[in-house]
């Protein structure tokens, strides 16, 4: 690991590990209602697929494994969350220790096809290279992934996202990012920690290489054009 992204990762689970106590609150409800549409959209879902487990990568204090314990208790449920102080909060809250463990989503402790599906809610905007964690889920999951995340290109007002779009689509918004975080890549909030800039459909080609089908819902406006428009999406991808 390089030092740059070494300090990142450290910076992020020192924030997670002061934070741990008021994660849901501050990660939650009405802070990101997005992931609240986006969970009960996956759970209707899990009947659809036939779904028997679910793993849940950068699982926090295992809010998503709390939320389908209650609506399909059949289900079995793994979370894996690296950073110890949340998982202990989630395992306070009333998750075993075998449910929340500790884990690498960049490097799945799992066999191929090791869960029906494979789900992350809110955390590909907290890593580097979201791409790395996205194949280590398509390669995981039996039937489908499922990714409830940020979408940069439709934050903003309606003349950032439109110059948004026309860097995007001249290939020079990794540039462009690098300059407005002065270097670094990534930005930090009191809310959020350190976080990356980040899209879903940035993953689109990758989710479509192993995916037969792919599905998309905007979770953040009611706004029709979720490419452009959209500051949250939720995507269900079925292999």
């Amino acid at each position: 690991m390089d030092h740059s992204r070494a300090n990142d990762v450290d910076m992020q689970r020192e924030y997670y590990r002061q934070t741990a106590q008021q994660y849901d609150e501050l990660h939650g409800g009405q802070h990101h209602p997005q992931h609240a549409v986006a969970l009960a959209f996956l759970t209707g879902a899990l009947d659809w697929l036939d779904a028997a487990s679910l793993l849940d990568v950068g699982a926090g204090t295992g809010r998503v494994l709390r939320h389908l314990r209650c609506h399909r208790p059949e289900l079995r449920l793994v979370g894996i969350e690296p950073v110890a102080e949340l998982r202990q909060a989630g395992h306070e809250a009333g998750l075993a220790p075998t449910e929340l463990i500790a884990g690498d989503g960049a490097a799945l402790a799992f066999a191929d096809d090791a869960f029906d599906v494979v789900s992350a809610f809110g955390m590909l905007h907290h890593v580097r290279h979201p791409e790395q964690v996205v194949a280590e889920m398509l390669r995981v999951a039996r039937r489908a992934i499922f990714i409830s995340d940020a979408n940069y290109l439709g934050q903003g007002s309606g003349p950032v996202r439109w110059l948004k779009r026309c860097i995007t689509a001249a290939g020079l918004w990794r540039l462009t990012d690098h300059l407005k975080t002065r270097g670094r890549g990534y930005s930090v909030s009191e809310g959020d920690g350190l976080s990356y800039s980040y899209s879903v459909f940035q993953d689109l080609p990758l989710i479509r290489r192993s995916c037969r089908d792919v599905y998309l819902l905007n979770t953040g406006s009611d706004r029709p054009n979720l490419y452009a428009d959209a500051p949250s999406v939720a995507l269900l991808a079925v292999k």
